[in-house]
């Protein structure tokens, strides 16, 4: 129903937004003002019900939305011809680009509605233009193409691994392998049998004609898997170094909206005589460099290199792409530790909290983290939506911002690991604390730049999966993982 996961996805997202919004609207849901007392009134159970679950439906609704609505736009695309191929390959761009725009809308407009006119008018902003985009996308229900569920990825992964496992012993050589028809829209997106990861093959292997039911069907599909089903994991194995790399990365970018703005609290803010910049204005600094290279990618570079070079696509290759991404997440790290050793040096000479370095000095590693992600994350949203098969788009999203999280977590990890290491033997640790001048963060940020040189020659072993992406014609995309069976 009108692209059933995004939809609902939709609704649960704007309910969620509609109980925030009476929260902060209704003193019914909201505890007592305090008003200088020195012990406040707690909010009630009914009050705390009413709040977590409006963040509980957010949370739903963009565990559903974000995935599904990467795939559902790729769908759209027809990838059998080279216009629909070459408006896929812009399309994560783009959108990514509108992303960054909301998000400038966000951090600016909304949040100096939320902080000088009226905290209920911020929150009830969005929630009014989630319901106009709702609408929006009802709008257009009858063009949509929709592509027909086929079951659960996670599903068809672990009967293949158990499958597999229990036919360990026997040999693949001399028999049959079950291929299951394919009819519709599925035959559009079946796979072919590759020779990669041989032991996976055990799964379909049709060991015992009992396997199969009397109408040729697996009777159990934790014993006997199809050729498709196998392939699909092929598919997630084979990308699985690639995507390791662009967690690596992401490390780097993940550093300037924490440790970053606290550089900013303590630097010179002011601009002109009468306005201090607020410091989370800086983290519009990689947005805004983000979204100047997309206009700059697709507006100007991509249509000179096809007018130059005579290149169907135009576009830079996964492997620079990466190898760009991860190079400018070191660079990011070096800038930021140079520029933190800086504005120590000066606030502990002025004896300040503040350093007088002006806030501008923090701009390239921040927008150095904004190429980071231009390079990087566009990278590898473009290269798992477009590499495995339309079936699979949806587990692609997902897996992209599970590595956005993977990272934020691992560099939780590291900030841990630092903080206990640094501070043995009574030391004072590198972190913590309120006052970045009687810390070493310059030596964090050189640890991570470290990190990133790992990660690129971790890359190095990752590059033979982005030379198959990449193959000698870009706009075919000739990735075993995409091939149609002839």
């Amino acid at each position: 129903m009108w692209g059933s996961s995004p939809f609902y996805s939709s609704i649960a997202s704007l309910m969620g937004m509609v109980a925030l919004t009476l929260t902060a609207s209704l003193h019914e849901l909201t505890p007592p003002a305090c008003n200088g007392q020195a012990h406040c009134e707690q909010p009630n159970a009914w009050q705390k019900l009413v709040l977590y679950s409006g963040l509980g439906l957010l949370v739903i609704g963009s565990g559903g939305l974000r995935p599904c609505n990467i795939a559902f736009g790729a769908n759209q695309f027809d990838t059998t011809t080279e216009k629909g191929r070459a408006q896929l390959d812009s399309f994560c761009n783009w959108c990514y680009f509108l992303f960054t725009l909301a998000l400038i809308v966000a951090l600016t407009g909304v949040v100096y509605i939320q902080t000088n006119i009226s905290w209920v008018l911020g929150v009830a902003i969005p929630a009014g233009c989630f319901a106009l985009s709702i609408l929006i996308f009802l709008l257009g229900r009858k063009l949509y193409v929709r592509v027909k569920p086929q079951g659960s990825t996670f599903g068809d992964i672990m009967k293949v691994i158990v499958a597999s496992f229990r036919k360990f012993s026997t040999r693949t050589s001399g028999q049959s392998l079950y291929d299951a028809p394919l009819i519709g829209q599925e035959s559009e997106q079946m796979l072919a049998h590759t020779e990669r990861f041989k032991f996976l093959d055990k799964a379909a292997l049709i060991v015992d004609p009992d396997e199969l039911d009397s109408s040729g069907n697996p009777r159990t599909g934790w014993r006997l898997c199809s050729v498709q089903q196998v392939e699909q994991l092929k598919c997630v194995i084979s990308l699985f170094p690639v995507w390791v790399s662009g967690i690596g990365a992401f490390i780097g970018m993940q550093q300037m909206p924490s440790f970053g703005t606290f550089q900013a609290i303590q630097t010179n803010r002011k601009i002109g005589n009468n306005f201090e910049m607020p410091p989370a204005w800086i983290g519009l600094i990689p947005i805004i460099s983000l979204s100047i290279w997309i206009i700059i990618y697709e507006s100007m570079y991509i249509p000179w290199i096809k007018k130059r070079k005579n290149d169907e696509t135009g576009r830079l290759t996964m492997e620079t792409r990466f190898r760009v991404g991860i190079v400018m997440s070191i660079l990011c790290m070096v800038v930021a530790g140079l520029t933190e050793m800086k504005r120590r040096q000066s606030a502990l000479e002025n004896r300040s909290f503040r350093s007088p370095i002006t806030v501008a000095l923090l701009v390239p590693q921040f927008a150095l983290a904004g190429l980071i992600e231009a390079f990087t994350a566009i990278a590898l949203l473009e290269l798992l939506t477009t590499q495995w098969p339309k079936s699979m788009r949806t587990f692609a999203g997902a897996a992209f911002f599970l590595s956005l999280s993977i990272a934020s977590y691992g560099t939780s990890i590291i900030i841990t690991i630092v903080k206990k290491v640094t501070s043995l033997n009574g030391n004072t640790s590198w972190l913590g604390g309120k006052d970045l001048n009687k810390n070493r963060l310059d030596y964090y940020y050189y640890i991570i730049a470290a990190l990133g040189i790992l990660k690129l020659f971790f890359e190095f072993i990752a590059r033979h999966f982005l030379s198959d992406v990449d193959g000698h014609d870009r706009s075919r995309i000739p990735s075993t993982c995409d091939e149609e069976k002839q």
